[in-house]
């Protein structure tokens, strides 16, 4: 069994703000996948951490953390402002590239709901060396001037009884500017909360993240 490392903070300084987070490297870890939860979630969102404990398999170290401080999520708009929640997540891409433990490894970046919004927004900064993108139930309808400027390889994970985001994640598709596929899990809603859906998201993101950061692994490309 691989070694896990987990570290739980309450009160992690980022940026200018302190934040709640929880990052779990393994031993000889191949990449870091940061996420980005949507609006109502959290850093201890249970279908997140599901993901991660599924990614640590593989060798992945995960965050996962608050977008917002308790001030900041009072205010329920918050959640639906796409460069607010980008500029949260630089700054914890930032903390990041100052820890020992993940500095040196290849960054993916995992985005479920209005959390996607963070993502594509984020990935667009040409500045920022990510390697590979996996969404969950996006709402990439929020974002459509930006993702034509997202180079990194993107996979889009939607439920066939999402209807309302099948689409506009089927447009996204096509908007990267890199590799990019579609995933519509069969008989899935928005929470994948079916039996054995979400465990079928797991595993398309393992496979996609395993195919793109583990090779930049090996080859020692620095972010």
């Amino acid at each position: 069994m691989t070694q896990l490392k987990t570290i739980s903070m309450t009160n992690c300084r980022i940026g200018t703000k302190r934040l709640k987070a929880v990052l779990a490297v393994p031993e000889n870890a191949a990449g870091l996948i940061v996420f980005a939860h949507g609006s109502d979630s959290s850093c201890t969102s249970p279908r997140n951490t599901h993901i991660a404990e599924r990614l640590h398999r593989d060798g992945f170290a995960t965050l996962l953390f608050d977008f917002l401080t308790e001030t900041e999520a009072c205010e329920r708009d918050n959640s639906f402002k796409p460069p607010l929640l980008a500029d949260r997540l630089n700054e914890v891409i930032d903390w990041t590239d100052q820890q020992d433990t993940v500095k040196s490894l290849p960054l993916g970046l995992f985005g479920s709901g209005t959390g996607v919004t963070a993502v594509v927004v984020a990935a667009a900064d040409p500045r920022k060396p990510l390697h590979a993108i996996v969404s969950r139930g996006g709402r990439v309808d929020l974002v459509s001037p930006w993702l034509d400027q997202v180079t990194a390889p993107t996979l889009f994970i939607v439920g066939e009884r999402d209807k309302s985001l099948v689409s506009p994640n089927q447009i996204a598709t096509h908007k990267i500017n890199s590799e990019s596929k579609l995933e519509i899990v069969g008989g899935a809603s928005h929470l994948f909360s079916e039996a054995g859906k979400l465990d079928e998201v797991a595993e398309l993101a393992a496979a996609w993240f395993k195919t793109h950061l583990q090779s930049v692994a090996a080859g020692s490309v620095p972010r």
